[in-house]
Protein backbone atom coordinates (compact mmCIF):
# COMPACT_ATOMS: atom_id res chain seq x y z
CA UNK A 1 0.00 0.00 0.00
CA UNK A 2 1.17 3.51 -0.77
CA UNK A 3 -0.08 6.87 0.47
CA UNK A 4 0.26 9.75 -1.98
CA UNK A 5 -1.14 13.16 -2.78
CA UNK A 6 -4.14 12.94 -5.11
CA UNK A 7 -3.83 14.27 -8.63
CA UNK A 8 -6.53 15.70 -10.90
CA UNK A 9 -6.71 12.43 -12.81
CA UNK A 10 -7.75 10.64 -9.57
CA UNK A 11 -11.01 12.60 -9.35
CA UNK A 12 -13.08 9.99 -11.17
CA UNK A 13 -11.95 7.15 -8.85
CA UNK A 14 -12.53 9.35 -5.78
CA UNK A 15 -16.06 10.17 -6.97
CA UNK A 16 -16.74 6.47 -7.60
CA UNK A 17 -15.73 5.70 -3.99
CA UNK A 18 -17.35 8.71 -2.29
CA UNK A 19 -20.70 8.95 -4.10
CA UNK A 20 -22.10 5.58 -2.94
CA UNK A 21 -21.32 6.69 0.65
CA UNK A 22 -23.27 9.90 -0.01
CA UNK A 23 -26.19 8.09 -1.68
CA UNK A 24 -26.49 5.07 0.57
CA UNK A 25 -25.22 5.88 4.06
CA UNK A 26 -25.64 8.32 6.93
CA UNK A 27 -21.88 8.70 7.47
CA UNK A 28 -22.25 12.05 5.75
CA UNK A 29 -25.24 14.37 5.94
CA UNK A 30 -24.45 15.63 2.46
CA UNK A 31 -26.86 14.31 -0.15
CA UNK A 32 -25.28 16.12 -3.12
CA UNK A 33 -22.97 13.78 -4.97
CA UNK A 34 -19.43 14.86 -5.79
CA UNK A 35 -18.65 15.79 -9.38
CA UNK A 36 -15.39 14.98 -11.09
CA UNK A 37 -14.89 18.68 -11.90
CA UNK A 38 -15.53 19.69 -8.29
CA UNK A 39 -13.15 17.06 -6.99
CA UNK A 40 -10.43 18.20 -9.38
CA UNK A 41 -10.72 21.66 -7.81
CA UNK A 42 -10.73 20.23 -4.28
CA UNK A 43 -7.67 18.11 -5.02
CA UNK A 44 -5.89 21.25 -6.19
CA UNK A 45 -6.23 23.09 -2.85
CA UNK A 46 -3.14 23.65 -0.70
CA UNK A 47 -4.29 21.21 1.97
CA UNK A 48 -3.51 17.51 1.71
CA UNK A 49 -5.82 15.25 -0.27
CA UNK A 50 -4.17 11.90 0.31
CA UNK A 51 -4.99 8.57 -1.32
CA UNK A 52 -4.22 5.05 -0.21
CA UNK A 53 -3.80 2.70 -3.10
CA UNK A 54 -2.62 -0.82 -3.72
CA UNK A 55 -1.71 -2.12 -7.15
CA UNK A 56 -3.51 0.86 -8.70
CA UNK A 57 -6.76 0.32 -6.75
CA UNK A 58 -8.08 3.13 -4.56
CA UNK A 59 -8.47 1.88 -0.97
CA UNK A 60 -9.51 5.20 0.55
CA UNK A 61 -8.65 8.84 0.98
CA UNK A 62 -8.37 11.55 3.60
CA UNK A 63 -8.36 15.30 3.29
CA UNK A 64 -8.72 18.33 5.50
CA UNK A 65 -9.57 21.99 5.38
CA UNK A 66 -10.13 24.90 7.70
CA UNK A 67 -12.74 24.09 10.37
CA UNK A 68 -14.69 27.34 9.95
CA UNK A 69 -14.23 30.43 7.83
CA UNK A 70 -12.36 33.48 9.06
CA UNK A 71 -8.80 34.17 10.13
CA UNK A 72 -9.44 33.24 13.75
CA UNK A 73 -9.87 29.60 12.70
CA UNK A 74 -6.91 29.53 10.31
CA UNK A 75 -5.02 26.96 12.41
CA UNK A 76 -7.93 24.65 13.18
CA UNK A 77 -8.83 21.95 10.68
CA UNK A 78 -11.50 19.37 10.04
CA UNK A 79 -10.76 16.19 8.18
CA UNK A 80 -12.68 13.70 6.09
CA UNK A 81 -11.69 10.08 5.73
CA UNK A 82 -13.48 7.65 3.43
CA UNK A 83 -12.52 4.00 2.95
CA UNK A 84 -13.64 1.43 0.44
CA UNK A 85 -15.83 -1.10 2.28
CA UNK A 86 -13.30 -3.94 1.85
CA UNK A 87 -10.48 -1.70 3.15
CA UNK A 88 -11.87 -1.31 6.66
CA UNK A 89 -10.11 -2.97 9.57
CA UNK A 90 -6.72 -3.03 7.83
CA UNK A 91 -5.17 0.08 9.41
CA UNK A 92 -5.61 2.13 6.24
CA UNK A 93 -7.87 4.72 7.87
CA UNK A 94 -5.38 5.19 10.72
CA UNK A 95 -2.51 5.62 8.28
CA UNK A 96 -4.46 8.17 6.22
CA UNK A 97 -5.60 10.23 9.22
CA UNK A 98 -2.11 10.24 10.73
CA UNK A 99 -0.69 11.43 7.38
CA UNK A 100 -3.28 14.22 7.18
CA UNK A 101 -2.50 15.23 10.77
CA UNK A 102 1.21 15.37 9.99
CA UNK A 103 0.58 17.51 6.92
CA UNK A 104 -1.63 19.85 8.96
CA UNK A 105 0.93 20.02 11.77
CA UNK A 106 3.67 20.96 9.30
CA UNK A 107 1.34 23.62 7.83
CA UNK A 108 1.01 25.19 11.30
CA UNK A 109 -2.36 23.77 12.33
CA UNK A 110 -2.89 23.43 16.07
CA UNK A 111 -6.03 21.31 16.28
CA UNK A 112 -8.08 18.94 14.15
CA UNK A 113 -11.78 18.14 14.34
CA UNK A 114 -13.72 15.14 13.12
CA UNK A 115 -17.45 15.61 12.60
CA UNK A 116 -19.06 12.17 12.85
CA UNK A 117 -22.70 11.28 12.30
CA UNK A 118 -24.46 10.08 15.43
CA UNK A 119 -25.50 7.09 13.33
CA UNK A 120 -21.86 6.09 12.88
CA UNK A 121 -20.68 4.73 16.25
CA UNK A 122 -17.83 2.93 14.48
CA UNK A 123 -16.56 6.30 13.25
CA UNK A 124 -16.64 7.69 16.79
CA UNK A 125 -14.76 4.66 18.16
CA UNK A 126 -12.21 4.89 15.33
CA UNK A 127 -11.42 8.52 16.16
CA UNK A 128 -11.25 7.84 19.89
CA UNK A 129 -8.65 5.12 19.20
CA UNK A 130 -6.62 7.79 17.36
CA UNK A 131 -6.66 10.11 20.37
CA UNK A 132 -9.65 12.28 19.50
CA UNK A 133 -11.89 13.31 22.38
CA UNK A 134 -15.59 13.89 22.04
CA UNK A 135 -16.19 17.57 22.75
CA UNK A 136 -19.79 18.10 21.63
CA UNK A 137 -22.96 16.50 20.43
CA UNK A 138 -24.96 18.80 18.19
CA UNK A 139 -28.46 17.38 18.42
CA UNK A 140 -30.51 16.99 15.26
CA UNK A 141 -28.41 19.30 13.08
CA UNK A 142 -28.23 16.99 10.07
CA UNK A 143 -31.13 15.80 7.98
CA UNK A 144 -30.98 12.91 5.57
CA UNK A 145 -33.22 10.02 4.60
CA UNK A 146 -36.20 11.88 6.06
CA UNK A 147 -34.85 12.00 9.60
CA UNK A 148 -32.84 14.28 11.87
CA UNK A 149 -29.40 13.14 12.96
CA UNK A 150 -26.91 14.26 15.60
CA UNK A 151 -23.39 15.40 14.77
CA UNK A 152 -20.65 14.33 17.16
CA UNK A 153 -17.59 16.57 17.21
CA UNK A 154 -14.28 15.04 18.25
CA UNK A 155 -11.08 17.04 18.61
CA UNK A 156 -7.37 16.32 18.79
CA UNK A 157 -4.66 18.83 19.57
CA UNK A 158 -1.85 18.37 17.09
Amino acid sequence: MIIRQARAEDAEAVAALWNPMIRETAITFNSAEKTVAGLREEIGTPHAFLLAEEEGALLGFATYGQFRGGVGYARTGEHTVILAPDSRGRGIGRTLVEAVEEHAREAGFHSMFAGVSGENPGGVAFHERLGYAQVAVLAQVGRKFGRWMDLILLQKLL
